[in-house]
């Protein structure tokens, strides 16, 4: 056969192995609502970058008339690509082949491209789009599983793993995702879980639909699966290309800096009064957030999950940094169970890639009560501090109003190893509020007053008494906990000089095989 007949037959098997199903099952998925695993690779990377690893493969099996029915590519379209001209490497699943089901070398084939980004240091980012393994291969499916999640948990601090649901995700398929850093679900299209609908009914007698069981809302508001939520596949592409931006490739190099025309010594009036006088009184800390960051510009990760804990990217001149801050708009911005595990993972992320850490500090303690204490919430707690302890990027904390009793330990504190504390002017800084501390410390006199009004006075008296020997961040600077108290219009500027300062810090922990975190 003549050289120009062997190209145009390879020019035949690519045109086919980009069919995938064929014509009528682009279709059927175009009306889902949803993109076929190439179309999803077109929008993501950018354009013309795209290099195809194994286009060619199919199956092996002959069990069960599938002797008969092979495509090529088995199902998964792998490769590499750039995003904003930085490598990243991916997997894209498609549905069109035998419902997107996992084989033993469609398997095969997302090991290659994450060994390969592993050895060059590179982001994997994985689409899912599967209904499970695939039932005709047995345990070589389950097998092809494993490969890759030992690959996961191989790769887990080493790049960054970025997985997208935009179709169903069940079974044993989940536990990938789950190992990645950062997942994003499709409205109305994507769902996770572990056994669907009708095993639960035979089990448990519950009446539940896919959307309840494992919807994009349920994982965002719920169980804390996914970390952001999309409107559509666009938009969930669109988030990752600007989550991209705030990563390093690997762990041994630096975030992406980039130009800012935003003044490092912009002053936000706005925050001097910020704050509410009565101390009971919530303010939105997102706003602060939005003040001092560059261009107001912030990436929230998990946002509609424990809402009582902030945490996201953002710049500082040009600077990618992490973000965890309490929210006095929701339950006053306690330490609870989900904040905690929340702020803990995503500490412990930014710590694993180089991100540096700024700290905003407005909590009143760790949520009371049975449910708190019977699920746990000291080991929970304890994850935080643990992740805060053992962070080595550097760490910056600003202390709004608020930092009560151990939780103002937990907070990213001078005693764990916080690089720069700062405070500002209104600040309390005590074992408990005023009000709680003198009821301890003067609960004999207290019960010695009988006359109402002058027990009102004798605890005005003692608390502001109280307020100006503890509850106040010159206490904590007397000690050095505190390296100054600012002026809150300023933070921008002090926090920007600070990270600029920290810029070459080192800190290494003892050696040792692993840490042993209360999981």
């Amino acid at each position: 056969m003549a050289l120009e007949a062997k190209i145009q037959e390879l020019m035949d098997m690519r045109n086919k192995a980009r069919l995938g199903g064929g014509e009528k099952r682009i279709e059927a998925q175009h009306e889902k609502g949803k993109y076929t695993a190439r179309e999803r690779i077109a929008m993501l990377l950018d354009e013309g970058s795209f290099e195809e690893f194994d286009m060619f493969v199919s199956h092996r099996t002959v069990d069960f008339g599938l002797d008969k029915q092979s495509y090529l590519s088995d199902g998964v379209v792998t490769g590499y690509g750039t995003i904003d001209g930085r490598l990243v490497f991916l997997f894209s699943q498609d549905f069109t082949v035998f419902g997107g089901s996992l084989s033993e070398m469609y398997a095969a084939k997302i090991c290659k491209i994450m060994d390969k980004a592993m050895k060059v240091g590179a982001p994997i980012i994985g689409i899912n789009d599967s209904g499970g393994a695939r039932i005709q291969e047995g345990v070589k499916s389950l097998g092809g599983y494993a490969e890759i999640f030992q690959r996961n948990i191989l790769a887990s601090g080493l790049v960054p793993q970025i997985s997208a649901v935009f179709g169903p995700c069940a079974g044993g398929a989940v536990y990938s995702p789950a190992l990645t850093d950062f997942t994003i679900m499709s409205e109305g299209t994507s769902y996770m879980f572990v056994t669907g609908p009708k095993v639960v009914k035979t089990v448990t007698g519950e009446t539940v639909t896919e959307e309840e069981l494992g919807g994009a809302t349920v994982h965002a508001t719920k169980s804390g699966v996914t970390h952001f939520v999309a409107e559509s596949e666009e938009e969930g592409i669109q988030l990752i290309r600007k989550l991209i931006n705030y990563l390093p490739q690997n762990n041994l190099e630096d975030p992406p800096a980039t130009h800012c025309d935003d003044p490092i010594d912009r002053l936000e009036d706005q925050l001097n009064s910020i704050i509410p006088d009565n101390p009971n009184k919530p303010y939105d800390v997102k706003d602060v957030i939005h003040a001092v960051v560059d261009r107001h510009e912030f990436l929230e990760v998990q946002r509609h999950y424990a809402g009582n804990m902030i945490t996201g990217f953002a710049k500082f001149n040009g600077y990618p940094v992490g973000i965890v801050a309490n929210q006095p708009c929701v339950l006053a911005g306690v330490l609870d169970i989900n904040a905690s595990r929340k702020a803990a993972r995503f500490v412990r992320f930014c710590d694993a890639f180089n991100i540096p850490l700024v700290t905003f500090v407005d909590v009143p303690g760790f949520l009371p009560g049975t449910a708190q204490e019977y699920g746990g919430i000291i080991l929970h707690g304890a994850k935080l501090l643990f992740a805060y302890g053992e962070a080595t990027v550097p760490k910056i904390t600003v202390i709004l109003r608020k930092a009560y009793g151990g939780a103002y330990d937990v907070m990213s504190s001078k005693h764990l190893r916080g690089d720069i504390n700062y405070a500002w002017p209104n600040a309390e800084i005590a074992v408990m509020g005023p009000k709680g501390a003198i009821e301890v410390l003067h609960s004999r006199e207290l019960k010695d007053i009988k006359d109402e009004a002058l027990r009102v006075k004798f605890l005005l008296e003692k608390e502001e008494e109280y307020k100006q020997k503890f509850a106040n961040p010159y206490v904590a600077a007397k000690f050095g906990y505190i390296d100054d108290v600012i002026e809150p219009r300023n933070t921008r500027f002090r926090v920007i000089r600070a990270l600029q300062m920290l810029a070459s810090k080192k800190d290494i922990n003892p050696p040792k095989k692993h840490s042993n975190i209360p999981l």
